[in-house]
């Protein structure tokens, strides 16, 4: 007799929350007023985002008119983001990341391909940052490989979800009291699967603060043969490090 698993709680959550969003007025994702329209988030918070304005470091992605004196040399050559992690926009990615959120994802990837449309026309490879196994059970998903699905769905561009592992879990960086303990907390935490010689890899995820994941990642690209590695996200804090 073949038995059946029950669904998880997570899973179940999920489809309990849909289901109320799908009966219930839609409401904004930050502060859960009425949004009206299919709208993600009511008028108040849409006008809070920060969105980046043009033109940006060729190389960062902040505004600025060329190379900015805030960039520095690193494995990733490029980065680009729409958003600002800050107010609205940090509540946003929070609600995708961790409240069971997925159907942003298209959203995000929206804005993320209009501020990385230069990215995404050289890109031969979309790349997402990997989560470990063990928090994968938990979270259900993977919200940079929702954003690599939907970009690559946008752009055209060949997405390969399992190019890049995590191999160890590591405690959440946001965690870690300076730059150099999240360098060491991810040192070595990832390892490509695939050789990717002579690709330029667009590495995904949703959001950039020291860039230190981030680095990890375009290290370990760059040693399974990538040409080079460009970085876009769907937001990055002001002090990132670039």
């Amino acid at each position: 007799m073949t038995r059946i698993s029950p669904p998880s709680p997570s899973l179940l959550r999920r489809g309990l929350g849909l289901a109320v969003r799908l009966v219930l007025p839609e409401r904004c994702a930050c502060c859960g007023a009425p949004a009206g329209g299919g709208a993600a988030l009511c008028p108040a918070c849409f006008a809070g985002l920060g969105f980046v304005e043009r033109p940006v470091c060729p190389r960062c992605g902040w505004p600025a008119q060329g190379v900015c004196v805030r960039c520095a040399p690193g494995p990733i050559a490029r980065r680009r983001f729409p958003l600002v992690y800050a107010d609205a926009a940090a509540a946003l990615v929070r609600q995708f990341k961790y409240r069971d959120r997925p159907e942003l994802a298209p959203r995000l990837a929206r804005w993320m391909a209009r501020a990385g449309e230069d990215v995404l026309a050289e890109a031969d490879l979309i790349v997402p940052v990997p989560i470990h196994w063990t928090r994968l059970l938990r979270r259900q998903y993977n919200q940079s490989a929702e954003l690599a699905r939907h970009l690559a769905r946008l752009s055209g561009v060949a997405c390969d979800l399992a190019a890049l592992a995590r191999t160890r879990a590591t405690p959440p960086q946001a965690r870690q009291p300076s730059l150099r303990d999240r360098r060491a907390n991810v040192a070595r935490a990832f390892a490509a699967r695939r050789r990717l010689d002579g690709l330029r890899v667009l590495l995904v995820d949703d959001v950039l603060t020291t860039g230190a994941t981030a680095d990890a990642c375009a290290e370990a690209l760059l040693r399974a043969g990538a040409a080079a590695v460009d970085l876009l996200t769907a937001a990055a804090a002001d002090d990132a490090s670039a």
